[in-house]
């Protein structure tokens, strides 16, 4: 009885140890003010190697300026997505994302870091285009 008690102790203790929340965080990249820049590697147009560089606003759900959306992409596939890497600066840290990014759609790109208030996270950002030259980024994330 006091063995079964002492288990479920320490069941119970390490279950709410290792229980996380999860956070959502909306975000709007604008690329209408300042575009990607286009960098064309190899052959003339939309080709593999070709790079997109940018530094645009981030902003809340009301367009509020909260930071910035930076990074780089690389063409893999034509007409189709990239290869990226950014940061999303913040007032109280980073977020660092990594992964591929369609052309049109949804992408999931995997969340790989962060500084700050943003230190130990992990998750998913949801990226969709909005075909108006912005792009909602969803992002679900835990943090240790």
């Amino acid at each position: 009885m006091i063995l079964t008690s002492i288990l479920t102790a320490i069941l119970l203790w390490t279950a709410g140890c290792t229980a996380e929340t999860t956070y959502t965080l909306v975000t709007i990249a604008d690329a209408r003010s300042r575009p990607a820049q286009v960098i064309d590697i190899g052959n003339a147009g939309d080709s593999p190697g070709d790079l997109l560089v940018f530094d645009q606003p981030l902003r809340d759900a009301d367009m509020q300026e909260i930071g910035t959306n930076s990074g780089i992409c690389t063409r893999t596939r034509p007409a189709h997505s990239f290869q990226c890497q950014w940061t999303l600066t913040l007032e109280n840290g980073t977020i660092t994302v990594a992964g591929r990014e369609f052309d049109t759609g949804t992408s999931l790109i995997s969340i790989i870091g962060g500084t700050g208030h943003y230190a130990g996270i992990s998750g998913v950002m949801e990226s969709t285009n909005n075909n108006d030259g912005t792009f909602t980024q969803t992002l679900r994330y835990k943090q240790k």
